[in-house]
């Protein structure tokens, strides 16, 4: 497989990433990189060892959570999308709002938006090509696109305030349901 055409997957599999880590930085206030390399470090760890995992675990794991791993990744983006919402809507105050960043949060949505990189691994299994230069490059990207986006992100919350917020969380979950619509 051409370098070209991993870096192209890499893009492709980071799109979503890109587009939760818009959302993500139109939400966090904080003025530090300190939210920008825990999303983008979390995002790209996540993207590097899920083809990985997909490509050892060849047919067996994979073929377990692909009638079902859409749910997954639609339930998850829901879920904080929805929050994003709720607090968008809220009257509380900066301090109050959950980093998005940390914990849970970072861990649900790192996991929702590297599912397809597991499919990914799979398929390369099955073509019997190797997947540690694909792996490292898909992270690196990833790492690069959620860092622009979350980027991107704080700058749209200071051009639009709030609005961004609620932006953001339907972003999360129009990325849910199509996920969604395209394994039904």
């Amino acid at each position: 497989m051409s370098l070209i055409t991993i870096f192209l997957l890499a893009v492709a599999l980071g799109v979503d990433a890109f587009s939760v880590a818009i959302g993500i930085g139109s939400t966090n206030n904080q003025k530090s990189w300190a939210p920008v390399l825990r999303l983008s470090f979390a995002f790209g760890i996540f993207q590097f060892a899920m083809p990985i995992i997909g490509w050892l675990a060849g047919s067996t794991v994979v073929n377990m959570i692909a009638g079902f791993d859409h749910w997954i990744a639609f339930v998850l983006l829901g879920f904080i999308g929805g929050k994003m919402i709720r607090e968008g809507l809220g009257k509380e105050s900066d301090e109050e709002k959950a980093d998005q960043t940390r914990g849970w949060a970072l861990l649900l949505l790192s996991i929702a938006t590297s599912i397809d990189a597991l499919a990914v691994g799979f398929s390369f299994s099955l073509l019997k090509t190797p997947i540690f230069l694909p792996s490292v490059t898909i992270g690196i990207v990833c790492f690069c696109m959620t860092a622009v986006g979350m980027v991107f992100g704080k700058g749209l919350a200071k051009l639009f305030g709030k609005k961004v917020e609620i932006f953001g969380g339907l972003v999360l979950i129009v990325i849910g349901v199509k996920i969604l619509t395209e394994h039904i």
